[in-house]
């Protein structure tokens, strides 16, 4: 029998629990079923799905299928269903979208002999490898867009490399794990003397102090990454500076730089290092660093044996809020970077946006997600030993 003290207790906290399922773990339940769903040629076209999945793959499928696929693709035609079977075979092999096309556009000259007719539209349909490709996608699950976001793919021998001139999304995710890395280290290393200064000021300075921190959570993304857009350009404030001051001789190329990208983003993320160092800083207990010092330890060493392993946990945790929040960045990079500095938000929204292709989208969301978790682990896994080693 449920205790009528714990029956209250998870009342209160049962709307936090729906909101939890409701804003993560459904989504993510549906990014990872997106990523590896194929409903697009059995939706479009059921009746040749089912020839395909019940065909055992040598040579050419039974006449059925090549009847099933004319009239099919007919019918989609007319009633516009066939541009995202179109879209789907031709991401995965260019130039099938042209040939759908072209065969629903046919459909009335092939019903009186599909097999034959389809043969003599176009010499694809004759090749076992297009059918063995719309077998493949046939459904209800494929590896394309998990394969394809770490720049593999299905070959005749099993999983193989993309070409070369195809293979972007591993570089992509190395330009961000990279990128995200070092904006995490310059805001730990800004970030600690500045709580730790702010956990040691008298009350009402500390407040003040504290307050300079909050005011970029009052001021909208954009706009904060604007600013840095208008600073950093060649006729702005920083190149106008530099030059009366006789630094440079002419204007500094600053924006649409992996410097600019990195600054622009350095700044948006620091409060999120500074504020959960300083809540655990401000927890110390004083009496710890005089102690060691009563017993002969010089500053140095009160700080690296007393006061820095017992603020590593607001450090890993700032450090972790900016690791998670940079690795999806999409704006910044945007504004103020260069094609090159692009990250992997950036092509999530394009497969979005542009090309409409959610499995995509939806896999290289999940390979993110995969990074960043793998990286806090590992983290997690370290700062405990290095702790223990101080």
């Amino acid at each position: 029998m449920v205790r009528p003290g714990r029956l209250a207790s998870f009342l209160l906290v049962a709307p936090l629990l729906l909101l939890l399922v409701a804003s993560f773990a459904v989504p993510v339940a549906r990014m990872l079923w997106t990523a590896v769903a194929d409903p697009e040629l059995s939706d479009a076209l059921p009746d040749t799905a089912a020839g395909l999945r019940a065909w055992n793959g040598d040579g050419l499928p039974p006449d059925r299928v090549f009847e099933s696929l004319a009239r099919e693709l007919a019918a989609a035609l007319e009633e516009r269903r066939i541009g995202l079977v179109a879209q789907r075979l031709n991401f995965e092999q260019p130039g099938l979208r042209a040939l759908l096309l072209r065969t629903a556009r046919a459909g009335a000259s092939l019903a009186a002999a599909p097999r034959e007719g389809l043969l003599a539209l176009d010499p694809r349909w004759g090749d076992p490898a297009t059918w063995s490709l719309l077998r493949g996608a046939s459904g209800p699950v494929t590896p394309l867009y998990l394969l394809r976001a770490v720049d593999l793919r299905v070959g005749a021998g099993g999983i193989v490399a993309v070409p070369a001139d195809e293979a972007i999304f591993v570089t992509l995710f190395l330009r961000t794990l990279w990128i995200s890395v070092i904006v995490t280290l310059a805001c730990i290393v800004l970030a600690y003397p500045v709580a730790a200064t702010l956990a040691a000021l008298p009350e009402r300075l500390g407040a003040a102090g504290l307050l300079l921190v909050l005011v970029p959570f009052w001021t909208s993304l954009l706009v904060r990454t604007t600013a840095w857009f208008v600073l950093l350009q060649r006729e702005g404030p920083l190149n106008a500076a530099a030059l009366a001051l006789g630094l440079v001789e002419h204007p500094l190329q600053l924006i649409g730089t992996r410097f600019a990208l990195l600054v622009a983003m350095v700044h948006v993320l620091l409060p999120f290092a500074i504020l959960p160092a300083y809540a655990v800083m401000k927890r110390l207990d004083p009496a710890l660093l005089r102690a060691a010092a009563s017993l002969g330890a010089p500053p140095w060493q009160r700080f690296l044996r007393v006061h820095l392993p017992l603020s590593l946990p607001g450090v890993a945790s700032g450090g972790a809020m900016v690791f998670l929040l940079s690795v999806g960045f999409y704006i910044t990079p945007a504004l103020v970077g260069r094609p090159r500095d692009q990250m992997v938000a950036s092509l999530i929204a394009f497969f979005m946006n542009q090309t409409v292709n959610w499995g995509m989208a939806a896999a290289l969301s999940l390979m993110l997600l995969l990074m960043a978790g793998a990286a806090i682990i590992a983290v997690r896994s370290v700062l405990p030993a290095f702790q223990a080693g101080r």
